[in-house]
């Protein structure tokens, strides 16, 4: 078939093919995190760690989830190191 081998010597249809695959599986994972949070999955301790930064004035409210920021950062790349570790990559 012409044009299946690239400049690069790489079949270029198996490599777009995984392409769409992850892209799929990358879809798939943000649309379950917008129906979890758009149907109220919470986990209570979640935006409450110490560290998160709250003020409370009168008429004004700073919230800085800095401490669960940098757990879901760790969850994330963990997962991440996990897939990347399984597929081979």
């Amino acid at each position: 078939m012409p044009g299946t081998i690239g400049w690069t010597g790489i079949d270029v249809y198996s490599k777009s093919s995984f392409m769409g695959k992850v892209i799929v599986i990358i879809g798939i994972i943000i649309i379950a995190i917008g129906l979890g949070i758009h149907y109220g999955v919470r986990i209570p301790w979640i935006g409450r760690l110490p560290g998160d930064i709250l003020i409370q004035r009168e008429n004004f409210t700073f919230y800085f989830p800095l401490t669960t920021g940098i757990l879901l950062s760790l969850l994330i790349m963990g997962i991440i190191y996990i897939v990347r570790k399984i597929s081979g990559g």
